[in-house]
């Protein structure tokens, strides 16, 4: 167990994308800066860097957050990089991750980036404050999630980070983060876009002054987010120029090339884990095989040149832009591999109307569980990096109205409202 701090409290959003920490004693929560390559950052990148290093003990270095971007791009072909790693928490298929010569469970990647993530707090986590409140969504991602398996890995992952641990939906801690700038009662809707999951809080604040102030009413959530939305855009842009579609000769029969090399190829999650010798060796038997050879060894050019981060960069840079811009061009240059494409904004609302559909009927599940009806709604906070992409803003304004939508900290409402939560003298109201 570390050394603790009496009387403080600690917020900590661990998020697909990204991870914000706020500390809370008896002052406001305030957020916890980062040392980084390039200076000090409120967030952190969720990804873990691993190159070999005989001068550590085991031969296997690491990395957290910026440092692992910063060690990935000097040294790309002699590392491995992952990302959005909390995606497969609640998966029973993920049993362990194979990282060179080494296998890590989903539990030892979290303590290890908790390691990391103290590391570079600049002391300030060095004495472990008594009372941790981590956000958890209301649904997992993946596609036969798991909470129960979730729990255990995080339960594994957080054993000895603190005195107490609480688990709190993260919708729900941005509800309290929002709240603590509303001067008069309102029944609000929360909605919280992450990197895998998208969740939604229906909660009655009341005035200020009045304890307590935030009771949730209902809640729902899916395991569709931004890592989805950028799904879509290597689907429609990159996978069709690495063998998507293609077919391939079996003995007298030409078949399509199996679907489920390219939904790994387009999971954050899993892309890094792709370059093994099994892997490898079966694409160079699919290489031979298939009527387009030149398509699969583009594919086999991004596994061995571990691509995956400058592809997801690629990918993020697009979707960005169309939230600012009508049309964007799409460009991946790397390796000897280039991929350009005009894309408008309209063309990318199509790839993701399924996506919004269904989150729109999630909407309507949390405001079923409330009780409530969309009348009943005086006022939406919208939170997270996909908030701001106009087609999600939209689901909102046509059921609420604009006047009605609010936003603000998208990526450190949720880490500011865990550790106002953490300040309530029985904390275990709100957990789950």
């Amino acid at each position: 167990m570390n050394e603790t701090a009496a009387g403080t409290t600690l917020g900590l959003d661990f998020g697909t994308t990204n991870t914000v920490a706020a500390l809370a004693g008896d002052h406001a929560p305030e957020l916890l800066g980062f040392d980084g390559p390039h200076g000090h950052d409120e967030v952190f990148r969720s990804a873990l860097c691993f190159w070999h290093d005989e001068a550590v003990r085991g031969g296997l270095a690491s990395d957290a957050g910026p440092w692992a971007i910063s060690e990935y791009l000097a040294y790309p072909e002699d590392s491995r990089f992952l990302q959005s790693f909390k995606s497969v928490a609640a998966s029973a298929s993920f049993e362990q991750a194979s990282v060179f010569e080494k296998r890590y469970r989903f539990e030892d990647l979290g303590r290890l980036f908790l390691d990391k993530l103290v590391h570079h707090a600049g002391g300030r986590l060095d004495r472990r404050p008594a009372r941790i409140v981590v956000g958890r969504p209301v649904e997992y991602a993946g596609g036969q999630p798991d909470p129960g398996l979730a729990r255990q890995r995080y339960d594994a992952m957080f054993a000895g980070f603190g005195a107490e641990v609480h688990y709190v939906y993260e919708p729900l801690a941005a509800a309290f983060s929002y709240a603590s700038r509303l001067t008069s009662s309102a029944t609000i809707l929360v909605a919280d876009f992450g990197g895998g999951t998208s969740d939604f809080s229906v909660v009655r604040v009341a005035e200020p002054g009045v304890s307590p102030r935030c009771t949730p009413l209902g809640h729902a959530g899916i395991g569709i987010a931004g890592d989805r939305f950028d799904y879509r855009i290597v689907d429609r842009l990159v996978l069709p120029m690495l063998g998507k579609g293609g077919h391939y000769r079996s003995f007298d029969k030409t078949l399509e090339i199996p679907r489920s090399w390219f939904n790994d190829f387009a999971d954050w999650s899993k892309l890094a884990l792709m370059r093994n010798k099994r892997t490898l060796t079966e694409l160079e038997r699919l290489r031979r095989a298939a009527l387009d050879s030149a398509a699969i060894g583009r594919m086999i050019t991004v596994i061995e040149n571990e691509l995956g981060y400058p592809l997801y960069a690629a990918v993020g840079q697009t979707k960005r832009a169309l939230s600012s811009a009508e049309t964007t061009h799409f460009r991946f240059a790397s390796a000897g591999l280039e991929i350009e494409a005009a894309v408008s904004r309209e063309e990318f609302e199509m790839w993701i109307a399924e996506d919004v559909a269904r989150m729109e009927a999630t909407i309507d599940q949390a405001l079923v569980a409330a009780g409530v009806q969309l009348g009943d709604i005086d006022r939406v906070f919208l939170t997270g990096g996909t908030s701001l992409i106009p087609r999600v803003r939209r689901m909102f304004i046509d059921r609420f109205g604009a006047a009605a939508i609010e936003s603000g900290g998208e990526l450190t409402s949720i880490a500011h409202g865990l550790a106002l939560i953490g300040q309530e003298e029985d904390v275990a109201t709100w957990a789950v």
